[in-house]
């Protein structure tokens, strides 16, 4: 289990959409270049996005982050 597949099974009780969570933040860690480049990708995400999946999207963050 890489640290994407960890970051989503500890955010996964606590997100509403987690089938869409998954689906971005795999494709951004396929589009990424690297950790760092992906963690910013995923911050553009989180500036976009619209509550409640920005929250979702947040939870995600913390938990990566945490790794």
């Amino acid at each position: 289990m890489n640290e994407l597949e960890k970051a989503l099974f500890e955010a996964r009780p606590y997100v509403e959409y987690y089938d869409r969570l998954e689906n971005l933040v795999k494709r951004l860690w396929e589009e990424a270049t690297d950790r760092e480049n992906f963690l910013q990708l995923l911050n553009e995400e989180l500036e976009r996005a619209e509550e409640p999946f920005r929250t979702d999207l947040r939870i995600f963050l913390q938990k990566f982050e945490a790794l």
